[in-house]
């Protein structure tokens, strides 16, 4: 039997239907929850008209309903899994597209606009517990993302990770927005960098949340304002990767990776031809170039390297819907930094034609580089069982002939 590769997806999704999580919900809870659903459904419906194309998203679900249960059904995760020769994945929360975000605004935007505190997490902590539940099946095999809402309460979010810990889960995801809240360079949120690099836990950002009230209007999704207010689209899909950005900005230059060396921090489905790179140059050009300036202060002194050196030992890129260009850029960011990722189910994304995009996309890379992108990276980022992926591969994943 020909060899064939390990495939980590650094970038899948998941999550019950929104009235599935009941159970998961303290009870204390259930009253409001019964009430807030179907606000949260209109809701969720409305965005997708505006924000997915409804028609468009609804044609390509249409012949592949039953494989889309994967976002939340076991055993089709398993067959989508194999039809795609993932051997191992990443599995964030979800949004709009199946419906299947956690209540009370804990899914994959994680915004505080709008949120009551005490709900947020109160919906954060019932999809960790359904997630910690689902990756429980196998654990080599599903790296789940806990949803943890820090900007209410620090001291709440670091004995939510000490029980993501203890219940299976060592990674989490956290607001890439903070709105009014106390920004990321802010002295407040050590204790929570502590705590996760004391337990190993690596903190992922996801793309998706911007300020949508500044390009869809401030009763967006309920009110359609697309006539006044031209180009919204445009300035969303423009901007929203500056957002994803913006925290490691604040972390970079506020000294959490000097104080925290050993914390692990992956930017995912970030568009990393567009502006990695040329973000990593302003950074480094601000610590280098214009120090001699008296009148900027000492912003730089705290900090024992320069930023792109903080990048490269801490922090990793969850290279979803990735094409070819951006996976040229090994030569200049590293190529250990990109790890591929499918996006299921989401349609943008490479399912169900994964088979497809690695021969389309891969051909003609070298099989070294081609090997750490589609899985060896994530295995050692995140510490995975090697041999024990191997095995899986050995019965599903893609053989050398992509590289050709």
């Amino acid at each position: 039997m020909s060899e064939r590769l390990i495939v980590v997806s650094s970038d899948c999704h998941a999550g019950l239907r929104i009235a599935d999580y009941k159970p998961y919900v303290e009870t204390k809870y259930h009253e409001i929850m019964d009430q807030s659903v179907p606000l949260q459904m209109e809701m969720t419906e409305k965005a997708e008209e505006s924000f997915l194309m409804k028609e468009i998203n609804d044609e390509w679900r249409a012949p592949i309903e039953q494989e889309l249960k994967g976002a939340w059904d076991y055993k089709e995760r398993l067959k989508m899994l194999s039809n795609d020769g993932i051997a191992a994945e990443v599995i964030f929360p979800d949004g709009i597209t199946e419906m299947n975000t956690p209540p009370f605004g804990a899914g994959l935007g994680l915004s505080p606009r709008a949120a009551v505190p005490e709900l947020q997490w109160a919906g954060a902590m019932a999809h960790n517990r359904w997630l910690a539940e689902f990756c429980a099946n196998d654990l080599s095999r599903h790296i789940g993302v806990a949803s943890i809402p820090l900007l209410w309460d620090v001291q709440q979010a670091v004995d939510a990770v000490r029980w993501c810990v203890d219940n299976g889960l060592s990674s989490v995801m956290i607001p890439t927005m903070w709105d009014e809240h106390a920004p990321y360079h802010d002295r407040k949120y050590d204790p929570f960098w502590e705590v996760c690099e004391d337990l190993g836990v690596i903190i992922h950002f996801h793309s998706g949340p911007a300020p949508q009230p500044e390009y869809f209007g401030t009763n967006w999704p309920m009110e359609d304002r697309s006539d006044d207010l031209p180009g919204a689209m445009g300035v969303y899909v423009s901007e929203v990767m500056w957002w994803l950005y913006r925290p490691l900005t604040f972390m970079i230059w506020g000294g959490v990776f000097e104080r925290y060396p050993k914390l692990k921090v992956v930017m995912t489905e970030g568009g990393t031809a567009f502006m990695l790179p040329p973000w990593l140059r302003l950074l480094d050009h601000n610590y280098t170039d214009i120090q001699f300036s008296a009148k900027l202060g000492d912003f730089r002194s705290h900090l024992s390297m320069a930023p792109t050196e903080y990048f490269a030992r801490n922090i990793a890129i969850g290279a979803s819907c990735v094409p070819r260009q951006d996976i040229e850029l090994h030569s200049v960011l590293g190529e250990d930094k990109l790890m591929w990722g499918s996006d299921y189910p989401h349609p943008e994304g490479t399912w169900p034609n994964t088979a497809q995009y690695f021969k389309d996309t891969f051909s003609g890379l070298s099989e070294t580089v081609g090997r750490k992108i589609l899985g060896e990276n994530a295995v050692e980022w995140y510490g995975l069982d090697r041999a024990r992926l191997q095995e899986v591969a050995d019965e599903i994943g893609p053989d050398l002939s992509i590289f050709k």
